[in-house]
This record gives structure tokens, C-alpha cells and sequence, in this order.
């Protein structure tokens, strides 16, 4: 070959080059750049898939399955009154248990969302279950428990329900609960999932999406606390379950709706044997040293680490896991071809091992947000059957309000909040702080939050105290102060919960790995789980002490013999106490610390 020849090859060799180069570069324009995929697994096009279409109809669906679910939570302690014939004290402690199980299951659906499923096949499979407990509870309320005809109002009680009517109850509502628990954080997660945190814009939209998620819950419960609670009270459980049964298949077709358009992350290996694999290569290297800043500590890289997920930087607290990452002669493993590959169980990469070390570094977090839970299950036990002991007449002659539609003003407190936070307050902020303006951080939102909450409950004690007053002197269950005076405290904890929960989804979600990004909302979740049931569990402390020789007790059967406001204080003191813990972990708290992904990695790991 002449050298013009060879001149013509190599230049048409360096125009393929070029033209290969800015082909892949056109692509990786296009693509989003977090590792999310299109249904098929391929790299996401931003164009095609994602954004606020996907978005916006995921909260469409989350409003419809809100709905649902709170069309027969609302009034579960109304039910179990007239229907079951539970009283309060009883009515209480097994709406609380039934919460916390609800919210133990968001731990279910979060660990099959990031290991196995994915978050789009654990909705709909979830959202599914829910269905399935709607209809048996339609189904089982509808043929057997509304007898006699025109039971279950306020003050009429049904005729006792047999065991097995009482089996099948509790086996739908707590099919209901394995359903909405778990849905949740998938749910959650999937949406914010649609918008590429590697992309600016689409990473101010994806942290204003938890916001909206939020916002939308409360609509859909706001619908359900005000219609469906109306039809309850009234003794219309059947039409109302079965309202919220077909609000509960529309949730479940939106979302089934969207799935070409969605983007995907992946499932990453089971967290638990990821878990499992550090502390056991830490424990089998007890003798030996651990290199001064991290150095010489394995870290996978290349492009056999086909994985989406960013890498985690080496930290200098929990030394005794850095065990796991030091390379020793045994730790790798010889296949046929003679080539190495690591003993999972005697090396782990440096961000498998910084993995345990962010869930270790939140649970003192995620314990404080426990206590916190405390003030928002009230909301639906305690406030409800105090609203039922007050004047419940309007303005309007006849027209009396359900002591459960008071909760109306929570969620509307609630909402209203966060869309004036997130329209007005955070542009207001910016546009008066305008060099490199800082707003308040997740926690700092969380401890004014817990502020608040404490305020809301101290309120609450003294609306009690207010309502005592005006009991009548003959014994009535009700008195004649007017239920609205219940409304501050249901807004000022309408608030807490704005500052608290939406601010807790945002932490968690961002200071968790990106291989459990729905276990991180999953635990968020199930602080309120273990605050239902704690929640539980002071009240039949409560309970079995203060009924001591033959008193009534703090929450008896008719409140007027009890202190309930004493209740209440008590859990103002423990919300008190819990701002001060709080305030002492975030202190010490230490973020996560991510590295940026590489050119190419979401390409790579799509692969």
C-alpha cells in the first residue's frame, strides 16, 4: 500500500473515530446521566420516558390510593365502637397496633423494591393486595356485620359479630395494610425516579416531587376524611368501603397506565447478604490493622463493575468495618481460567462497607423521628374520640359535623403549608438573600417541626381541660363546648407534619445509598410504625396504672370521668424530650459522602 493510500485509511479511520466519539456523546446528551433505564433496559432518553408526565400521573395514583386507604382508616375507631363494640381504650390500642403494622410493612415493600422487584412491579403488585382487602372488607361489611339494619351510626351499636365475622374483618383490613404499607416507598421512590439528579433542573424538580407526593396524600385523605367519613357517620359503611374499593383499581390502572413512558433503576443485590458480608470479613479480620486514611483499601472500579450506583467515599468513624476492605493473599478466589475474582465474604469494596456505616450513622436519627410519631397517631384515636364528646352542631340547623371531619383541618393545614413553602416562602427567601442564599437544612426543618408538635399537643391538653368545664353534670358522654375548638391544635399539628414528614422523606432519601434508596424512605416510614405502637403501649401502661382501686383512668369509656388532658401533656413532655435528643444526634451527625459518576458509568452499567 502507497503512502497516499495509507494516509487515506488512516484518515478515514480518525472520521470513524470522530463520528463514533460524537455519536456516543450525542447519545449521553440525550440519555439521563443517574443510570435509570427505559422498559426494555435500555438508557433512559430524556424525550421519551421520565419527567413530570410520569411524575404527575404516579401522583394521581398515589391521591386515588389515598383515598382508598383512608376512606376505612379515618374512621377504624368509630367502627370498632359501633360495629365491633370495642371501647375506646380498646379502639385506640388496636388502631395503633393496625398502624404500626401498616407501617412495619413499608420496611417489606422497600427491601423487594431495591433488591428483587423494582419500584414500578412492587406497586402494582402491592397496590394489588390493597385491593384485594377492600373488596373482602365491601364484600364482609355488606353481607354480615351492618345488623341490625341501620347500625353503626354514632351512639347505635350492631349486634355482637361472631368470631369468624371478626377474623375475616381483621384479615381484610390487615391485607389493606400489607397493601398501602407497602406501596409507599416504592411508590415514592419510582416517582422521584423519574427525574435525573445528575441533571440540575431535574434535580429541583425531583426534591420539589417529595413535596407534591406529600401534598397529593393529603388531598386524597382530605376527599376521604370529608365524603366518605360523612357516609360513615351516617351508617352508609357499605357505600363508603365501596367507594373506596373503586378508587383503589383506578389508582392501580393509572399506574399501570404509565409503564412505557417510566424509568427504571435496577434492583441491586440483597442488602441483607451485602450487610451480612461485612460484618463477617470484619470479624474474621480482628488481628489486623486498618490503614491510616483509607488507604490501600479495596475498591472495585472498571467496567466489569456493571452498577449503576455511585461509589461512597472512605470515612473515618466505625474503623472497626474498614477491616472488611483490607486486601490479604486469601481474600480472592481462583477460577478455572486462572483468573481472581474477590471472596464476597472475606473482602467487601470500601462503599459496600460505608453502606453499613450511613445506616449506622442514621439510626439515632431515624430513632428520634420515632418519638415524633407519637403526636400524629393521635390525630386519629385520641382527637377523634375527644371531637366525640363535644358539641359536633353547626350553623347549619340539623347538620351536625363528624368528629372524624375535623381532620380536614390537618390536611389542609398540611397541604396549604408546603405549597406556600414551596411557592411563596422558598422565592421570597432567595429573592432577600440573594449572595449564595442557604435554606434551612432537612434537620433544622425536622426540629421545628418537633417545636410545633410539642405546641400542638400542650393546646390540646388545654382544650381538654377547657372542655371538662363545660361537661354536663349529669353524667353525658358529650359536652357542650363546640368541637371546633379542636381546630388549632389540628392545624398546629397539620403543620408539624408539613415540616417533619416532607423533610424526613428529603434526608433520608439523600443521605442513604443509592442501592436502598427505597429502604431509606422504607425507614422513614416505619418510625411511624414503632410510633403507632409505642404510642399503644404508653396507653395501656397509662391506662393500667391509672385505673388503680376502681378509678376510672386517664382514657376511660366516657371521658368525662377521665384526664385525658393528662394524656396529652405527657406527650407533649415526650415530644419535648425527643427535641432535645434530636438536637444532640444532629449535632454529631456526619452526611454521606457520594462520589460523581464517571462519563460513560450509566452507559456502562446499562450494558
Amino acid at each position: 500500500m502507497d503512502p497516499k493510500q495509507q494516509s487515506a485509511v488512516r484518515d478515514e479511520s480518525s472520521v470513524t473515530m470522530t463520528e463514533s466519539e460524537e455519536g456516543k456523546k450525542r447519545l449521553l446528551d440525550c440519555c439521563t446521566k443517574d443510570g435509570s433505564t427505559d422498559r426494555h433496559g435500555k438508557p433512559a432518553i430524556k424525550a421519551k420516558t421520565g419527567g413530570w408526565k410520569t411524575g404527575t400521573l404516579l401522583l394521581v395514583s398515589e391521591g386515588l390510593a389515598a383515598v382508598a386507604f383512608t376512606g376505612v382508616e379515618v374512621n377504624m375507631v368509630l367502627f370498632s365502637k359501633t360495629v365491633l363494640r370495642q371501647s375506646n381504650a380498646e379502639a385506640a390500642t388496636m388502631f395503633s397496633k393496625w398502624m404500626g403494622t401498616l407501617y412495619i410493612f413499608s420496611l417489606l415493600g422497600a427491601f423487594l423494591s431495591d433488591s428483587y422487584l423494582g419500584r414500578y412491579l412492587t406497586s402494582v403488585v402491592f397496590l394489588a393486595v390493597m385491593n384485594v382487602g377492600l373488596v373482602v372488607l365491601s364484600l364482609l361489611t355488606q353481607a354480615f356485620m351492618l345488623e341490625p339494619e341501620g347500625c353503626g351510626k354514632l351512639g347505635e351499636l350492631c349486634k355482637p359479630q361472631s368470631q369468624a365475622e371478626v377474623a375475616m374483618f381483621y384479615l381484610s383490613i390487615y391485607l389493606l395494610a400489607l397493601g398501602s404499607g407497602s406501596i409507599e416507598p416504592a411508590l415514592a421512590t419510582l416517582g422521584a425516579d423519574q427525574f435525573d439528579e445528575e441533571d440540575p433542573e431535574e434535580s429541583r424538580s425531583k426534591t420539589k416531587f417529595f413535596s407534591y407526593f406529600y401534598v397529593a396524600l393529603n388531598l386524597g385523605s382530605l376527599v376521604a376524611e370529608t365524603l366518605l367519613v360523612y357516609m360513615e357517620n351516617m351508617g352508609r359503611w357499605v357505600l363508603a368501603f365501596w367507594i373506596s374499593t373503586a378508587c383503589g383499581f383506578v389508582a392501580l390502572l393509572s399506574i399501570i397506565s404509565g409503564a412505557p413512558r417510566y424509568r427504571h433503576i435496577r434492583p441491586s443485590s440483597n442488602p441483607i447478604s451485602r450487610f451480612s458480608q461485612v460484618i463477617v470479613a470484619s470479624i474474621r479480620k480482628t488481628k489486623l490493622t486498618v490503614p491510616t486514611n483509607g488507604e490501600g483499601l479495596y475498591e472495585a472500579r472498571g467496567r466489569n463493575e456493571k452498577d449503576s450506583n455511585r461509589r461512597i467515599s472512605h470515612t473515618d468513624d466505625f474503623k472497626f468495618l474498614d477491616r472488611a476492605a483490607v486486601i490479604t493473599p486469601s481474600d480472592m478466589l481462583i477460577l478455572p481460567d486462572k483468573s481472581e475474582i474477590p471472596n464476597r465474604w472475606r473482602l467487601c469494596t470500601v462503599t459496600q462497607v460505608e453502606e453499613v456505616k450511613c445506616v449506622l450513622r442514621l439510626l439515632p436519627i431515624w430513632f428520634c423521628t420515632i418519638l415524633a410519631s407519637i403526636v400524629f397517631v393521635q390525630v386519629l384515636s385520641l382527637f377523634v374520640e375527644q371531637g366525640s364528646a363535644m358539641n359536633t352542631s353547626t350553623m347549619i340547623s340539623g347538620f351536625h359535623i363528624p368528629p372524624a371531619s375535623m381532620t380536614a383541618f390537618d390536611i389542609i393545614s398540611t397541604s396549604t403549608f408546603i405549597i406556600c413553602y414551596e411557592k411563596i416562602l422558598i422565592p421570597l427567601y432567595v429573592k432577600l438573600t440573594k449572595s449564595k442564599p442557604k435554606l434551612p437544612s432537612e434537620m433544622q426543618r425536622i426540629g421545628i417541626g418537633l417545636v410545633i408538635s410539642t405546641v400542638a399537643m400542650v393546646i390540646a391538653g388545654l382544650v381538654e381541660q377547657h372542655r371538662l368545664r363545660f361537661a354536663n353534670e349529669g353524667g353525658e358522654e358529650t359536652s357542650s363546648l363546640s368541637i371546633f375548638w379542636q381546630t388549632p391544635q389540628y392545624v398546629l399539628v397539620g403543620v408539624g407534619e408539613a415540616f417533619i414528614y416532607v423533610a424526613q422523606w428529603e434526608f433520608f432519601a439523600s443521605q442513604i445509598p443509592d442501592s436502598l434508596k427505597s429502604m431509606g424512605l422504607g425507614l422513614s416510614m416505619s418510625s411511624s410504625a414503632l410510633g403507632s405502637y409505642l404510642c399503644s403501649i404508653i396507653l395501656s401502661v397509662v391506662m393500667k396504672i391509672t385505673t388503680r382501686h376502681g378509678k376510672p383512668g386517664w382514657v376511660p369509656a366516657n371521658l368525662n370521668d377521665g384526664h385525658l388532658d393528662r394524656f396529652f401533656f405527657l406527650s407533649a413532655a415526650l415530644t419535648a424530650l425527643d427535641l432535645v435528643l434530636f438536637v444532640m444526634c444532629a449535632k454529631r451527625y456526619k452526611s454521606i459522602a457520594l462520589e460523581k459518576r464517571e462519563v460513560g458509568q450509566e452507559m456502562e452499567a446499562t450494558a
